[in-house]
């Protein structure tokens, strides 16, 4: 259960899902994150970056690996469900 270890971390599943849509560099990314601490985002990338799933990009900065991508589409599913979800709330955020 390393996986869900991991992917359970405060902000990991934000980062992973933020890389999808685009590298981005460390202050960029920062800030698409809005709110958290420089720290953390440094701690969660190594540890993404360890477990295979980031890496840096020479221009881009950060960048999900291909078993990052693989990630995403697995957890695509889970997505779909949580907009089931909220839908079934009537407040419309997943």
């Amino acid at each position: 259960m390393a996986a869900m270890d991991l992917l359970g971390r405060r902000w990991t599943l934000r980062i992973v899902w933020e890389l999808s849509q685009a590298p981005a560099g460390f202050r960029d990314l920062q800030a698409r994150c809005g709110g958290m601490s420089a720290s953390v985002l440094s701690t969660r990338l190594r540890e993404l970056q360890e477990a295979g799933l980031a890496e840096p990009a020479r221009k881009e900065g950060w960048a999900l690996t291909p078993l990052g991508a693989d990630l995403v589409h697995a957890l695509m599913p889970l997505a779909g469900w949580a907009e089931r979800w909220a839908g079934s709330l009537g407040t419309g955020d997943a």
